[in-house]
């Protein structure tokens, strides 16, 4: 879910051509996609018929006129409760209501007025959620950046958002110093590991400065401790913003990877029908198997990603759950702890995060009795994972999809079924899904193409970007997402891959979604990659990359591997061995950072 995308042309023809040359492989891959001049074509809302019972085929308005007015509502309901949880310290409902509407209070007085921007640059801490609920109760608009920015990435970022405002955490404050004076922010308040953590907040803070020495020296004359802030705002009047919901509450910076990276706009509207949609999609789960009356979930994503964003921060207020934020999700062993320690009911995660954890002998060891739902999302889940997963903790993976335009969830399995799909689900509803040709018309049942999307979540567009919106907006309102697949004749949607990392062998596209899912079914792989490799012969053939589980796998036995299982022009003709793959904050593997490196190497020889 959450794929960050920007549409590239696509040679639907080959997608036929591969369909009809390679029927025989793997009945779940790509390759047998029937392509037939008298395949049935989709009809209007067809997916509705795979709805659990009790799903409506359209949802209700909303009760909320802005996420100002869900906060205020959500908080009250649930005062005495834990909301979030960090490093062993809740923060109740009650709390995260005054807190965020005294540093709302203080924003205001520093002259921001709605409308203007405000940017967080922090991991999951405790801070995030109070920062959230101040700037949309402020009626200013949200700025998610990831703290891992280079200062290149962070000055683009400020730039093109116009942002007035940041809270930063101290750690990468000297990112900030450094590009701050070329961008419009006016207002800098730099935050601490330990500031909300009461007496252990110092002691963390001399951890995370003196013992690690995580923050580097920085100089932001004049910026604001958030302690302080907080503070100030407290003894300050907050005057009430009215927002509706065709008011801007996010902008959604996609990562960049596959261009220059860009706001998706998101109003009030846009995540409160999210909200409503994967509200309706719970209610399923929690009828089949019970609902725990102090409901937890676990936030290991980073809430500056639209996925624990909504699938997380969001849908956990609304529910009055508790969600316990996990700073950094790649220290497995320190997650695997807090596991140890804390019963949880709901996990949102991606392959990757999932994979690391059974790979941990510690997590192996854990009782999962509380564990009712695991939601995927974010990137292609391989099978061999999901069923792991099922076998260790006996609690089948739900896969979604959406991206950062859909605020994001856009299609998810219903939360009742009971094995693993291999598919994304059905359209949620009042969602369309179109598979569409290079031209926009409309394809068969089971036939590839571009996924196209239309509902209440589809962003207002790009910030500032009337151009490029309109490359991804159809003109009777679908967004084109990029990425490439069918629907079969239920309505269930399987994702073939995006257009920009498919491979040309010989005029047929080959996906690598579907070549490391292959992959990943043998027993001595632990993570894998396929990449285009330039051929004499062919234009392209697939490269792979590949962390092993077992130190004694060959280059030879993978492609013996592969052999039995992929036609001739789909198997790797290179396999290159490392000892980790690189990925993105939330767990991505970068494949065109492997595929350009790749490249590199072969320029210098």
């Amino acid at each position: 879910m959450a794929r960050e995308t920007t549409p590239a042309k696509k040679n639907t023809s080959s997608t036929k051509a591969e369909a009809a040359a390679d029927r025989s492989v793997n009945s779940e891959a790509p390759a047998s996609v029937k392509v037939s001049a008298n395949a049935p074509m989709p009809t209007p809302k067809m997916w509705v018929k795979s709805y659990p019972d009790g799903v409506p085929a359209e949802i209700p308005a909303s009760e909320y006129t802005s996420l100002g007015d869900f906060f205020d509502k959500a908080f009250k309901r649930n005062p005495g409760k834990a909301a979030f949880t960090c490093l062993g310290k809740p923060l109740s409902y009650a709390e995260l209501d005054t807190r965020s509407i005294a540093f709302a209070a203080w924003l205001q007085s520093r002259g921001l007025v709605k409308g203007d921007r405000v940017a967080i640059m922090m991991p999951n801490v405790l801070q995030y959620p109070v920062a959230i609920a101040a700037i949309l109760r402020a009626g200013l608009i949200v700025v998610n950046v990831n703290p891992l920015y280079t200062p290149r990435e962070l000055e683009h970022q400020l730039k093109d958002s116009g942002a007035k405002a940041i809270i930063i955490l101290e750690n990468f404050a000297a990112t900030l110093a450094k590009v701050i004076t070329k961008t419009s922010v006016q207002h800098v308040v730099v935050a601490t590991m330990g500031d909300m953590l009461g007496v252990k907040g110092h002691l963390v803070n001399f951890v995370v400065r003196r013992v690690k020495k995580m923050v580097p020296a920085f100089a932001l004359p004049g910026h604001t401790p958030f302690k302080a802030a907080l503070a100030k705002g407290a003894s300050l009047r907050f005057k009430t913003v009215e927002a509706s919901q065709g008011d801007v509450a996010f902008l959604q910076y996609t990562g960049g990877t596959t261009g220059i990276s860009k706001g998706a706009t998101l109003t009030h509207g846009n995540i409160l029908a999210n909200l409503t949609q994967m509200k309706l999609w719970c209610d399923v789960g929690f009828k089949l198997k019970g609902r725990p009356e102090n409901l937890i979930y676990m936030c290991a994503l980073p809430l500056y990603h639209i996925f624990a964003l909504t699938v997380n921060a969001m849908i956990g207020i609304e529910q009055g759950a508790n969600n316990i934020l996990i700073p950094n999700p790649r220290d497995i062993p320190g997650f695997v702890k807090v596991l140890q320690k804390q019963p949880y009911h709901f996990f949102p995660g991606l392959s990757t995060l999932f994979n690391g954890l059974m790979n941990n002998a510690d997590f192996r060891k854990l009782d999962f009795k509380h564990l009712l739902i695991t939601f995927s999302g974010g990137m292609a889940l391989p099978k061999a994972i999901a069923d792991r997963w099922q076998e260790m903790t006996g609690c089948v993976i739900i896969e979604g999809y959406g991206l950062s335009e859909t605020s994001p969830v856009a299609s998810a399995n219903p939360l009742n079924i009971t094995e693993f799909s291999g598919s994304v689900g059905v359209p949620l509803s009042s969602t369309d899904f179109s598979i569409r040709d290079d031209d926009g018309i409309e394809l068969p049942l089971m036939e590839a193409g571009e996924i196209c999307i239309r509902g209440p979540q589809v962003m207002a567009g790009y910030w500032n970007r009337p151009d490029e919106t309109e490359k991804v907006m159809t003109k009777d309102g679908f967004f084109r997402t990029g990425d490439v697949g069918y629907m079969d004749d239920r309505g269930y949607v399987k994702i073939v891959d995006r257009k920009k990392d498919m491979i040309l062998v010989s005029g047929f596209n080959v996906f690598p979604n579907e070549i490391e899912e292959v992959v990943m079914e043998h027993p001595g792989v632990a993570e894998a990659a396929a990449v285009a490799m330039a051929n004499e012969n062919s234009g392209e053939v697939v490269k792979l990359f590949i962390v092993r589980k077992d130190p004694a796998l060959t280059e030879e036995a993978v492609k013996a591997f592969c052999a039995e299982r992929l036609t001739n022009y789909k198997r790797p003709r290179s396999v290159e061995f490392r000892d980790e793959l690189p990925k993105s904050n939330v767990g991505k593997i970068l494949r065109r950072e492997l595929r350009d490196a790749d490249q590199a190497a072969l320029s210098r020889t």
